[in-house]
């Protein structure tokens, strides 16, 4: 697909080629490569807690399931962030006058640099439209977000975690620690 093109696969879903720099909905204030070696950074730690709690009777199975959601959907990023640029050659938009698809090329020849490359998000769900009377929102769509696979497991896990397993998700103060081992 080439830059920007859209699939309409129903009124509320599309298949939409778009390519960031790595954050969230496009947002990109650190750069690429400090962004990819933070996240390589919190994967670690992450798994070393993971790890942890694996061992630990003490964690139940569904806490353990949402962060290894997360941990999974940010190496899944790191990978696209890592190599992507590495092996693929630039991706234009269609209304560009060079417009092409992105190539698959040999390792190396593509158009960046290892830990430089942009994630691909594909997945467009334009649910509906705010109406225009609306002070703010009037005339933008309601889950207006692009996002990826890798994107979704992240904001499920997080999500999930959140909600069922609060409890667990404190700062290891001697306090909180007393009152989880009272459970």
């Amino acid at each position: 697909m080439l830059l920007f093109q859209k699939v309409d696969i129903t009124s509320w879903f599309q298949i939409y080629f778009t390519e960031n720099e790595g954050m969230a909905f496009g947002m990109d204030f650190i750069g690429t490569m400090f962004l990819t070696l933070f996240r390589l950074l919190a994967v670690v730690v992450f798994i070393l807690f993971l790890r942890k709690m694996v061992k630990s009777p003490r964690y139940p199975l569904g806490l353990v399931v949402c962060l290894s959601m997360i941990v999974s959907g940010a190496a899944g990023n790191i990978i696209d962030n890592c190599f992507y640029g590495l092996c693929f050659t630039e991706s234009l938009p269609e209304w560009s006058f060079a417009a092409e698809t992105a190539c698959l090329v040999p390792l190396g020849e593509g158009y960046g640099s290892f830990l430089s490359g942009k994630v691909v998000d594909m997945f467009y769900f334009p649910l509906f439209t705010w109406p225009e009377s609306w002070p703010l929102i009037g005339g933008d769509v309601f889950f207006g977000a692009v996002f990826n696979f890798a994107d979704a497991s992240i904001s499920c896990g997080a999500v999930a975690m959140l909600l069922f397993y609060s409890k667990y998700i404190t700062i290891n103060s001697p306090k909180a620690e007393n009152n989880n081992t009272k459970e």
